[in-house]
């Protein structure tokens, strides 16, 4: 597909890479000439100089033979009024990122008015994710399939583990629930195992249960779960605002503390949440956080806006408490470093959105059929997981697994169908208007049919 994107900030050239991975013709727009070469000598892309709010540049970047329009800017009326133009003179699909929390009741009306194809909030999925890991604390990831009615949680299997030396297929009689292993990392290895792969002290699995079974799992596979009930959070920007909100919505049992040294911004934040704790001073002071408890709190979030406060944060946290850490990270490049360092969940706002782009634009390639509904990068971008909806496809419906050949590295994980969740066997169909969840370590599914050999 044809694609420009606006912006060649930190969120718009990591969705431009993504998509270049995908194997679409980028283009960028960007006003500042100098951010503009440095994408175009570090990915495959054509550059554009110049306002992509302007009609004249789009025209430049070739908008009428363009599918999709992305406007990442740092500016969220900038973004819309590109897509605006973008509808108006192509008629092709639109993208835009919106950010500010001024806008996050009106998001569905902007969407409507707009006729925008999608809104990317990176911060705002960010902490949707902190949340939720707020909420299973045991877990390094967490994603939700089916509105919710399947997650797939990434854990580390500890050394007393009964998993420890076991094949999967003997898992249900160990485990006595319905839970399937469908990713097993061991090192640099991501495996999509078979009833005979094994299970070792250290490996870090992905599982897929109903998140009303999570918290019996962890206790079955030999995590401890024990809830948060408070969590110190540094730094107060959109994702701290974000997370309070969500923690407000929810009801959840948290006592919440947000330190920033901007007094301004504290105000604000204490005016909307009241019953969060909000403290003005410096985050990075060793005797602030211990006055404030960080011994004691059971969530630690590094939350600034600077990748190496968040790092010492988190490192220093580690070393005063056995606290939940959760890590912001905004550049990408030392990513093999930051893994081996303990920084508990590491959270990239820019990948979050990316991800999602990505989702969409495979879901357009392919308007008939058996579309990716959800797609998620697992295992550090080794692996894919995706939801389909199931068409009319003869080659697929009707078929029991043990007849349907499939590539390698492919792993069916779950079936919804309607209320049922169904943990697929040989024997088991896929129906139309199932949802079915695949694991893969396979890139570049569009449509159902291409997990076939």
């Amino acid at each position: 597909m044809n694609i420009i994107v606006v912006g060649c900030g930190k969120v718009g050239l990591t969705i431009a890479e993504q998509l270049i991975k995908e194997k679409h013709n980028v283009t960028i727009i960007d006003k500042n000439e100098k951010t503009l070469r440095r994408a175009v000598e570090s990915i495959d892309v054509l550059g554009i100089q110049g306002n992509g709010a302007v009609l004249k540049t789009q025209g430049e970047a070739g908008i009428r033979q363009t599918d999709v329009l992305i406007a990442a800017t740092d500016s969220d009326e900038i973004n819309m009024l590109c897509c605006l133009l973008a509808k108006k003179e192509a008629n092709c699909s639109t993208i835009a990122r919106i950010r500010s929390p001024e806008y996050t009741d009106e998001l569905a009306y902007l969407r409507d008015e707009l006729n925008l194809g999608m809104v990317i909030n990176p911060e705002m999925s960010a902490a949707r994710e902190v949340e939720r890991l707020l909420r299973f604390p045991s877990a390094m990831k967490i994603d939700s399939f089916s509105r919710g009615k399947l997650d797939l949680i990434r854990v580390r299997v500890p050394e007393e583990s009964v998993l420890c030396g076991k094949q999967l297929k003997e898992l249900p009689g160990l485990l006595d629930m319905n839970v399937l292993i469908c990713v097993i990392e061991r090192g640099k290895d991501v495996l999509i195992p078979s009833g005979i792969s094994d299970i070792q002290a250290g490996d870090i699995i992905s599982f897929i249960a109903k998140p009303a079974d999570t918290k019996k799992v962890l206790h079955a596979i030999g995590i401890n779960y024990t809830p948060v009930r408070s969590c110190i959070v540094v730094g107060g920007g959109r994702i701290a605002y974000y997370l309070a909100r969500y923690v407000q919505e929810t009801r959840l049992d948290i006592r919440l503390k947000i330190i920033d040294n901007d007094y301004d911004r504290c105000f604000q934040l204490s005016d909307e949440f009241p019953k969060a704790s909000i403290v003005n001073g410096d985050g990075t002071d060793q005797e602030l956080l211990l006055r404030e408890g960080v011994e004691n709190t059971d969530a630690f979030c590094s939350l600034t806006g600077f990748d190496e406060e968040n790092i010492m944060l988190s490192l220093y946290a580690g070393k005063l408490t056995n606290a939940r850490l959760i890590t912001k990270i905004n550049r990408l490049a030392f990513g093999n470093v930051i893994d081996e360092m303990s920084l508990g969940s590491v959270l990239y706002p820019r990948k979050i959105a990316a991800d999602a782009v990505v989702q969409h634009v495979r879901a357009l390639e392919n308007s008939q059929g058996s579309n990716v509904e959800t797609l998620y990068k697992i295992a550090e971008g080794r692996a894919e997981a995706l939801e389909f909806r199931v068409g009319q496809d003869e080659k697929l419906v009707g078929h029991s697994f043990a007849e349907l050949h499939f590539k390698p590295n492919v792993l069916v994980g779950a079936i919804v169908r309607g209320r049922q969740i169904i943990t697929p066997r040989g024997s088991d169909k896929m129906l139309a208007g199932d949802r079915v969840i695949i694991i893969t370590t396979n890139t570049g599914f569009n449509d159902l049919k291409d997990i076939l050999a």
